[in-house]
């Protein structure tokens, strides 16, 4: 491991919390070989890496979506190690997968709705909160999620899932198949989320603009931890740039 990625430590306690985890989806295929990841109060944190990595896989585990056959998944301390969707969603936790991620023939104001369905009784004052923070989605309360773009059905996905009043948001790579022009508004939307005080884990695709924006970032390899350290160190590191983001990377951060 590289002097500028092992500079920067992990810090041993946080908000959310994994711990060795081992798992996979169908039983003796494991695709997660030992990951751990902190995520504190009010960072931002990226995974990135090649494709079959495990990042997606991650950040199912997290959200009680895969089978853990090891390790620990700790919020606050409490262990949530395979609990349910739901159950993690109550206790504070926030997924957006990458597709499949609104409910077309509803219309924007219906998909917000169902982000309260555990709570009804919350609905005008988070879509007031929401609203604020997506001011469009509010403008076009009647349109149906369906006729939406790519842009714009990731900005009511996550709005959906701040519907619920989280403290973690998990996000996956939501710049997916977007315009470079579409990407940098899910990018600025996702610090704007970060900064209201929502603690992001996000795995990109788009590796150099993940590290540009995140607090701290992971680089999956093959289920484990391969480099740790802050976005800036993990976006300038020699031995990152030649195995995982590529010469354009470099390009940029010299700029």
């Amino acid at each position: 491991m590289s002097e500028a990625a092992t500079k920067t430590m992990t810090p041993k306690e946080g908000l959310l919390v994994a711990d060795n985890l081992i798992g996979g989806y169908t039983p003796g295929v494991d695709i997660l070989n030992g990951c751990d990841l902190v995520l504190t109060e009010g960072e931002l944190v990226g995974i990135i890496g090649p494709n079959g990595a495990g990042k997606s896989t991650l950040l199912k585990a997290l959200f009680g979506l895969l089978n853990i056959h090891t390790g620990t998944v700790k919020l606050r301390g409490e262990d949530i190690t395979g609990l349910k969707a739901n159950k993690l969603v109550s206790k504070g936790i926030g997924y957006v997968p990458q597709n499949n991620n609104v409910f077309p023939a509803l219309t924007i104001e219906e998909n917000l709705e169902m982000g309260v369905f555990l709570k009804p009784k919350t609905f005008s004052g988070r879509l007031d909160v929401v609203g604020e923070m997506f001011p469009k989605l509010i403008d076009r309360r009647s349109q149906r999620a369906g006729s939406l773009s790519g842009g714009e059905r990731q900005m009511l996905a996550m709005g959906r899932a701040l519907m619920m009043d989280p403290s973690v948001l998990l996000l996956d790579e939501p710049s997916a198949g977007l315009s470079p022009a579409l990407q940098d508004e899910v990018f600025v939307n996702c610090r704007l989320i970060n900064r209201s005080g929502v603690s992001i884990v996000m795995v990109e695709q788009n590796a150099s603009r993940c590290l540009q924006i995140c607090d701290r970032g992971y680089v999956l390899d093959q289920g484990t931890n391969a480099y740790t350290g802050t976005g800036a160190e993990l976006l300038t590191d020699p031995k990152v740039i030649e195995l995982y983001l590529g010469t354009l990377v470099k390009t940029h951060a010299d700029d």
